[in-house]
């Protein structure tokens, strides 16, 4: 399925004008950066940039899409004409997946045509905004779980599509699997689930659903303790499945008293290997609020599906430099108050000291080699039109882990704040 449409109409209307006007092919970079970090926070996450990898080979305008876009009079039949051609030949750079970012960071670098370029914004802010804004609010529930397992299950609070994407972005950030079937196939993020209350209602008894999903599931299943009484529900999930259960979960009330009632039952019945899975409208600060309790792991919904109350990570997409009539790149910025841009193609390096990050870098010399004690940010994405940056999602999870562990002990904070370290140009 092409993925041209998934634009803005005045991304067509200014390459119409810039082909009449015959600029559409002035060599151009753009470049994708935060102005800040939404909502406080200390520090952000890239993702989705495998997905816009994919999307980017189907960004194609076929005869539907051209036959939709002659037919509604968006553009005229020049334009139409270098749609139908259309075919990204440019580079692209950019901060990997899992990779931390922080105010001005040129996240993404987009250097092609006019036409090409511009073509792609929508697309780009798009996919980029969501899936950061996700990876984000999921890293900072990753710290506060201490390493405890994080399940997605954010599926029923968003739209179907953004729910797999919101699945892929949290497991590059540190949730260990997802109970979307869907990012499962597409990406092989983990799966889980069990039942729900729903299961537990159906059957005459709380003893005849237990009875029945440890038949078909086996012993070492999760049983859901809380549809009537938490007390009679844990001895009847031991009863049924002995020492060998899984896990019990608990949906409702004050999580941190139940769990320690939970787990002082389990180990009194001889349970003592059964895990205790906690859900219920959690989020970062709600799971660092149990990080005392006997909890093995939680499940996280609406949270981390909407970026924890940020639901986009507030990148822009800005022209930066572009070729003048003589044929030589030259910067340009906004000057616009409250939103200004910094011209130039740009260079960025994170700064270390014994191995902890210092400052975020960003040079105007392309090409400028990194300083000493830092490592170069940017990588090769697309060159020349052919795709390069494709990768397995295990390493961006891996690289969100040795970026996450760089940083300075205050990104750790929940609490609002100024980025964890400065963004320094030159």
């Amino acid at each position: 399925m092409s993925s041209a449409l998934l634009t803005d109409h005045y991304e067509l209307t200014m390459v119409q004008a810039a082909l009449a006007g015959g600029t559409a092919h002035r060599r151009s970079v753009f470049e994708v950066f935060a102005r800040h970090l939404p909502g406080g926070r200390r520090y952000g996450v890239v993702a989705g940039t495998g997905r816009l990898l994919d999307l980017l080979a189907d960004y194609r305008f076929g005869d539907a899409e051209l036959a939709y876009l002659r037919e509604n009079g968006v553009v005229d039949d020049r334009t139409l004409d270098f749609l139908a051609s259309y075919r990204f030949s440019g580079d692209i750079r950019g901060y990997p997946e899992g990779e931390c970012y922080f105010p001005g960071s040129p996240i993404m670098v987009v250097e092609s045509t006019f036409a090409e370029a511009v073509l792609l914004e929508t697309l780009i802010l798009s996919v980029l905004n969501h899936d950061s804004a996700v990876a984000s609010a999921a890293s900072r529930m990753a710290h506060a779980a201490g390493g405890r397992p994080l399940i997605e299950m954010g599926s029923r609070r968003t739209h179907e599509v953004a729910a797999v994407s919101a699945a892929r972005a949290a497991h590059i950030a540190g949730f260990s699997s997802t109970s979307n079937l869907m990012a499962g196939r597409l990406y092989g993020v983990p799966t889980a689930g069990t039942a729900a209350h729903a299961f537990t209602l159906l059957h005459d008894s709380e003893y005849d659903a237990f009875q029945a999903q440890i038949d078909s599931l086996g012993p070492e299943t999760t049983l859901l303790v809380d549809t009537y009484d938490v007390a009679k529900a844990v001895r009847t999930a031991v009863e049924l499945a002995g020492p060998r259960l899984g896990a019990v979960r608990i949906d409702s009330g004050d999580l941190a008293v139940a769990a320690q009632e939970v787990r002082q039952m389990l180990d009194a019945l001889g349970a003592t290997t059964t895990r205790i899975v906690v859900t219920s409208d959690l989020d970062e600060y709600a799971i660092a609020a149990l990080a005392a309790a006997p909890v093995d792991g939680y499940g996280v919904g609406t949270s981390v599906v909407t970026g924890s109350g940020v639901p986009t990570a507030a990148m822009v997409y800005k022209l930066v430099a572009r070729e003048d009539a003589e044929g030589v790149l030259r910067p340009v910025a906004k000057k616009s108050v409250g939103k200004p841009s910094k011209g130039g193609r740009k260079e960025a390096f994170r700064a270390l000291r014994d191995g902890v990050a210092t400052a975020e870098l960003i040079t105007t010399s392309p090409g400028a080699p990194a300083p000493a004690q830092a490592r170069p940010l940017l990588r090769d994405l697309v060159r020349g039109g052919e795709i390069v940056g494709r990768e397995p999602l295990a390493a961006a999870r891996e690289r969100h882990l040795a970026s996450t562990a760089e940083l300075p002990v205050p990104a750790r904070q929940l609490s609002h704040g100024d980025p964890v370290i400065p963004t320094v140009f030159s």
